[in-house]
């Protein structure tokens, strides 16, 4: 990789993976991801801000090569997880003068999942300033973003903000070429999705950390996936997105999520559909047996009701239907009502089930609908009543 620099004594070290498609085999990756790392030069210490993921870290280390970087003194670690810290191990090999600078908590589990040895750390306490020099470090914990150690750093003389996953997004992006967010429509979606998939059940005291993060005098936002933000106009915009998301705002939107083996869900789903949108609520429908949950994340971030659609598999619901239950509950969203509708051919405890697996939420669960085999005349004024249920609750909530 050629020279990428920030400022003055400030580079770019990270590596770029397009072609990844999926996280913690889990998460899909549409977009490819990258790791970024940064190196700053202080008069009297080097310091390198997080590493790669493992699968990265001779990137990483022919990138200070080139640099001719013969000492490190200090590797942030703000996240233990290994796609920020699973090159540590390789870097304190190349460099054995080093001390990995963290806190307590980081500290525990670099030495639980790296076996990183207890004399090579650093600690450091939320407010410390740590002088390398002629540049000064100003730590900032801002927990459970998205772990409970997690903690952003500011470069103070040079009003850079190296914020980890905090302002993230999972977007694969050449860094000889551009750096930093030139386009708010592009990044908008895949900085979206990254916050619903791993920042939405923390979105309470994401409120609280930015707030804290909101009042220093940043000109650069650094993350560790995915594009910088630089300038007043791009800052403000991810700030803002983070403050919308993070709120409890929900719009007037239908999640249906559904699963259908011989057709009768996918009847009784398209007229639940087409019962919600003449009452002028919107719906965003996902087939299950082919649905990208980062988007189904995404609508949770919005819509104020969810509702799971599913057939009986032997007295329970479909596996694909209490995945996506499982992921609500997960997730913990803003949605404000939750619902089921259903088929059986002769019993089953699907409504129990699913209860049981939706009540830690927190929303309302309005009373759900199972239809005996195909949908029938009498079942198709259920649904219309569950629809009218709805509808009548999101203009309650003064959603319309």
């Amino acid at each position: 990789m050629a020279e990428i620099k920030i400022k003055k004594n400030i580079y770019y070290v990270g590596a770029n993976d397009a072609e990844r498609r999926i996280f913690d085999q889990l998460i899909p990756l549409p977009d490819g991801t990258t790791y970024n790392s940064y190196l700053i030069l202080g008069s009297q210490k080097n310091v390198l801000v997080d590493s790669v993921d493992p699968t990265k870290k001779d990137i990483l280390l022919n990138n200070l090569k080139n640099l001719n970087i013969s000492k490190i003194d200090y590797i942030i670690a703000h996240h233990g997880e290994q796609d920020h810290s699973g090159a540590i191990p390789d870097v304190l090999a190349a460099y054995p003068m080093a001390k990995v600078l963290t806190n307590d908590k980081c500290k525990e589990e670099l030495m639980d999942m790296l076996l990183i040895d207890e004399d090579r750390f650093f600690i450091v306490n939320d407010g410390q300033e740590v002088s390398i020099g002629d540049k000064t470090l100003k730590i900032i914990f801002t927990p459970w973003v998205h772990w409970p150690e997690t903690f952003v750093t500011l470069l103070v003389e040079d009003k850079i903000l190296f914020t980890c996953d905090f302002f993230g997004s999972h977007y694969a992006f050449d860094a000889e070429k551009w750096l930093y967010v030139n386009d708010k429509d592009l990044i908008y979606a895949p900085a979206k999705r990254y916050f619903a998939e791993i920042m939405s059940p923390f979105r309470n005291v994401i409120r609280k950390n930015l707030e804290k993060v909101s009042s220093l005098d940043v000109e650069v936002i650094a993350p560790s996936h995915g594009p910088l933000y630089k300038g007043d106009d791009f800052n403000t915009f991810i700030k803002d997105c983070y403050k919308e998301w993070s709120s409890e705002n929900v719009k007037n939107e239908v999640l249906l999520a559904y699963v259908s083996m011989h057709g009768s869900i996918e009847k009784i789903a398209q007229y639940f559909i087409n019962s919600l949108q003449k009452r002028g609520v919107t719906v965003k429908a996902f087939d299950l047996a082919s649905a990208d949950i980062g988007e189904i994340a995404m609508v949770l971030l919005d819509a104020a009701t969810a509702v799971i659609g599913t057939p009986t598999v032997l007295t329970g619901p479909h596996p694909s239907a209490v995945f996506a239950s499982y992921l609500v509950r997960a997730l913990r969203p803003k949605t404000k009502f939750l619902s089921v509708i259903g088929s059986y051919g002769w019993g089953g405890k699907t409504i129990e089930f699913l209860g049981n697996l939706l009540s830690s939420t927190g929303a309302e669960i309005i009373e759900p609908v199972m239809i005996k085999g195909y949908p029938k005349k009498k079942d198709i004024e259920l649904l219309d009543q569950l629809a009218d249920k709805i509808a009548n609750k999101h203009k309650q909530l003064g959603i319309t």
